[in-house]
């Protein structure tokens, strides 16, 4: 995990006090249940609780010395905590193993951090609204492979964005529902050695699902398909940034982000002004759709369990969540302040001498009469020259003055064909399917 790019309320939940509060709740619910049944005595899990209830600190330093002992964590923090409650805390920890209270802790840290991601979603689902709702109309030109092709509205742009983000909200919905199980199944996940009424009530206590059939651990499929989804987050992050990126290219400005008073685009040049924000978020993109490829390969343990898988989640739990925590927060700040230029938009719309009509004049010639192949080429030979001419030559006029196309379209005929409004026909349709 990088500092830099950490917020405060994500991070608190990998911190290691965070880890062995989890674990000490596991272990106390256990216990607790343990009592009911008769296993253990009903006064264990009341010392265990008596001694959390008293606000105690948890001694990060002192377990990780018990540890470099021991070379085991669980076992240094039940060390840890026999030391603290006293004689009854020997109960703790009775038929289950440690996988019992890793996996367990880390679907309750992903589901944690699931819902600060979905707040995250939230929050940029709302900016991208208020302003696709602000641009609805305005026009702008559409690009495939980078060209011109037809007239959009920037609002249009910004609504894709949002149905594409509460896609994503949806799948992380998915996702926290499938990782937040529970096992207390014990050594290779049989219930060989506690019953299976104990992960139910830590289950319930949690606020986790109870895993049908565990090994000695939860299935990593699980797993996998959570990072996977962080990625596809990711990815539609990368593509919104990507979008702002291009349209801030001198060439183009038709937005771009804020530049606050006395920030500096560059230490040679102080004219700059470049896309730093967004060109960090691609690079964030990219470390998080890394994250899901290991956490693939976690799924394929030996047998019931070995702990290939461990070392990687140790790395990819906080930082893939962290990383995309800030990459949200950090996007729809963008978003917010997003400078747009719509009298830019419409010089670029206007740039290219009306080519951007051409598929209308295409049609409008096959409906008089004309061969699709014949008006195809009669509509591409005018509009090359207008290409070659970088502009300077109106499609509009040279249609008017080409013969073939007279006798199929009068003169009116043509400038209807070059209303910009006609493409924004069905832009309330497009709003009503997304925001409605």
């Amino acid at each position: 995990m990088v500092p830099r790019y950490a917020r405060p309320q994500m991070s608190a939940i990998w911190e290691a006090e965070a880890r062995y509060r989890i674990w000490f709740e596991i272990e106390a619910h256990a216990t607790t249940k343990l009592g009911q049944l008769g296993v253990v005595p009903e006064s264990a899990g009341k010392a265990l609780w008596d001694w959390w209830n008293t606000n105690p600190v948890i001694d990060v330093e002192a377990i990780d010395a018990i540890e470099a002992v021991t070379k085991h964590d669980v076992i240094a923090f039940l060390t840890w905590v026999s030391e603290q409650v006293g004689e009854e805390a020997r109960f703790m920890h009775q038929g289950m193993t440690s996988s019992d209270v890793l996996d367990t802790t880390l679907a309750i840290q992903l589901a944690r951090a699931s819902d600060i991601l979905l707040e995250d979603l939230d929050l940029l689902l709302a900016a991208l609204k208020n302003r696709a709702e602000e641009h609805k109309y305005t026009p702008t030109i559409g690009r495939s492979h980078g060209i011109h092709a037809e007239p959009v509205t920037f609002g249009l742009k910004l609504a894709q964005a949002y149905a594409e983000f509460k896609r994503c909200r949806q799948r992380l919905v998915n996702a926290r529902a499938e990782i937040a199980t529970c096992a207390i199944s014990g050594a290779v996940g049989t219930f060989a050695n506690i019953d299976p009424a104990v992960e139910a009530h830590v289950a319930e206590r949690l606020g986790l699902a109870v895993e049908p059939v565990s090994t000695q651990v939860i299935p990593r499929d699980r797993h996998a398909m959570y990072f996977a989804t962080l990625a596809v987050i990711a990815g539609s992050i990368e593509r919104l940034a990507v979008e702002i990126r291009h349209l801030q290219r001198t060439e183009v400005l038709e937005a771009e982000e804020y530049f606050s008073p006395g920030q500096k685009g560059s230490s040679a040049m102080p004219h700059k002004r470049n896309p730093i924000l967004t060109e960090n978020l691609t690079g964030q993109a990219r470390m998080i759709r890394a994250y899901a490829l290991p956490a693939l390969e976690n799924v394929a343990l030996w047998h019931e369990r070995d702990i290939s898988h461990s070392s990687v989640e140790r790395f990819i739990g906080p930082d893939a969540t962290i990383t995309l925590d800030f990459a949200l927060a950090r996007l729809t700040g963008v978003v917010d302040k997003l400078l747009v230029y719509p009298e830019r938009m419409q010089a670029n719309l206007d740039r290219m001498g009306g080519l951007v009509h051409s598929q209308r004049v295409l049609l409008a010639l096959t409906q008089a009469g004309v061969s699709r192949e014949d008006a195809y080429a009669i509509v591409q030979r005018n509009a090359m020259k207008v290409w070659e001419s970088d502009g300077r030559l109106s499609l509009l006029q040279l249609l008017k003055d080409d013969s073939q196309v007279t006798a199929a379209l009068s003169d009116k005929e043509l400038e209807e064909k070059f209303d910009l409004d006609y493409h924004f026909r069905e832009v309330d349709t497009i709003f009503a399917r997304v925001f409605d």
